[in-house]
């Protein structure tokens, strides 16, 4: 990563990532200033990036147009979010997890297996939903709050519980 890149990420996880949000009267310039930060120190970036409040996001991302990251949200790197995303508080989208393939060897000394994660266009991501690592989101889904996204989700889809189930299909 270019000297810049790291020091407009650094500026953004040390400080601006816990600036106050536009809607407050007192906000300023910080959240333009966190969607300067942010859409110049990852991978791509669309137009019209809104960044919330406190999002811990890796450099490693894709981004759409007029997309939302959500206030304290977690992306880990190797994610790519289409264009017309939003998302709701505290969402986590994961590309890595744990091997426990062998008994034989403690859990903690097996590795790390990554999985690119893929939110297309058009899906609201409702609160606290949890995104498992290699999963593909379709275009035009909505994600329940709370849902705990274990396989993939097709397009219209509407899902949501632990582990997330199709409860209905958007009208086409």
């Amino acid at each position: 990563m270019k000297l810049k890149r790291k020091l407009l990420y650094f500026l953004y996880i040390a400080i601006f990532r816990f600036t106050p949000e536009d809607y407050r009267p007192y906000s300023l310039f910080f959240p333009a200033f966190r969607r300067f930060l942010v859409s110049n120190f990852i991978d791509s970036c669309g137009k019209s990036l809104r960044v919330k409040f406190n999002c811990d996001i890796s450099p490693n991302i894709k981004v759409g147009h007029s997309s939302e990251l959500g206030q304290r949200c977690l992306i880990h790197a190797g994610v790519e979010i289409g264009s017309n995303v939003i998302m709701g508080p505290d969402v986590k989208i994961y590309t890595r997890n744990h091997v426990f393939d062998s008994l034989e060897i403690p859990i903690q000394q097996q590795g790390k297996k990554q999985q690119k994660t893929i939110i297309m266009d058009d899906i609201w991501i409702g609160a606290n939903v949890i995104i498992l690592p290699g999963i593909t989101i379709g275009s035009h889904s909505v994600i329940a709050a709370g849902s705990v996204v274990t396989k993939s989700v097709p397009e219209y889809a509407v899902v949501g519980g632990n582990p997330a189930k199709l409860i209905k299909v958007r009208n086409v």
